[in-house]
């Protein structure tokens, strides 16, 4: 592999939270942070992809590089895919997609899902941590993953599944899903070229196309867990957590 680019798919419109990439954390919004951390994480040219002006204006007065995209896209994944065939084809092989509403995750998980990608022959690859209490397990805005052994430093493991609550959970290996993914520049082609599947539409987990369609998801393991914006409530304690940082 050669080149690496970082797409930030973001946009306004959201039923949970509007506006919630504006959101301000410290001073600044909340899509900025995570601009600036996927900049720091120094493994490839950063991008945020969005439909919506306001975040297009706010990421060129940062300093950001920013893609208007369409506003019709049924997952980030596929809005990446937009900003990547139109503005980087032929520059860049391995795309990461890092979720806009995560504006506490570290630099170097960023450039730990890279070094597993470039390390092995993966198509996907996607990163979790250890489940700290049984409140993370309930919580449904928490995605959790399954893999068949536990997962350890610096390897990928196949994916089983995805999902927010699920009972049954005797004997299974479950970790904290980390809203960030790497795909080959042939992965990301053929994945949004598949029809939304089941499992997308009924858990909203854009992931599970790729595992219905027999395409394989590489899970590795991170200490540091990324806390995920779904809502006000979630705000906050990022607030808290990065005051703390």
């Amino acid at each position: 592999m050669k080149n690496t680019a970082i797409i930030i798919p973001t946009r306004l419109e959201a039923k949970r939270f509007p506006n919630k990439p504006l959101a301000e954390i410290n001073n600044l919004p909340m899509i900025i942070h995570v601009l600036n951390r996927a900049k720091e994480s120094n493994v490839g040219q950063v991008y945020v992809a969005s439909p919506d002006m306001p975040i297009i204006e706010i990421v060129k007065k940062n300093g950001g590089q920013a893609i208007l995209t369409k506003e019709d896209h049924s997952s980030g994944s596929d809005r990446v895919y937009e900003a990547y065939i139109n503005n980087l084809k032929n520059e860049v092989d391995l795309i990461i997609n890092l979720q806009g509403d995560m504006p506490n995750i570290k630099p170097e998980t960023i450039r730990m899902l890279e070094k597993l990608m470039k390390a092995g022959n993966w198509d996907i690859g996607t990163l979790a941590s250890p489940i700290k209490n049984d409140h993370e397990i309930n919580d449904k805005n928490v995605v959790k993953v399954s893999v068949n052994k536990s997962l350890e430093k610096d390897t990928f493991l196949n994916a089983i599944d995805f999902f927010r609550i699920k009972k049954n959970l005797t004997n299974e290996k479950i970790y904290h899903h980390i809203g960030i993914y790497a795909f080959t520049n042939d992965a990301l082609t053929k994945y949004v070229k598949l029809s939304r599947s089941k499992l997308e539409m009924e858990r909203n987990l854009e992931q599970m196309r790729a595992l219905e369609n027999g395409i394989k998801i590489g899970v590795g393991l991170s200490n540091s867990s990324a806390l995920s914006v779904d809502t006000e409530e979630d705000l906050e304690k990022v607030k808290r957590n990065m005051n703390i940082l």
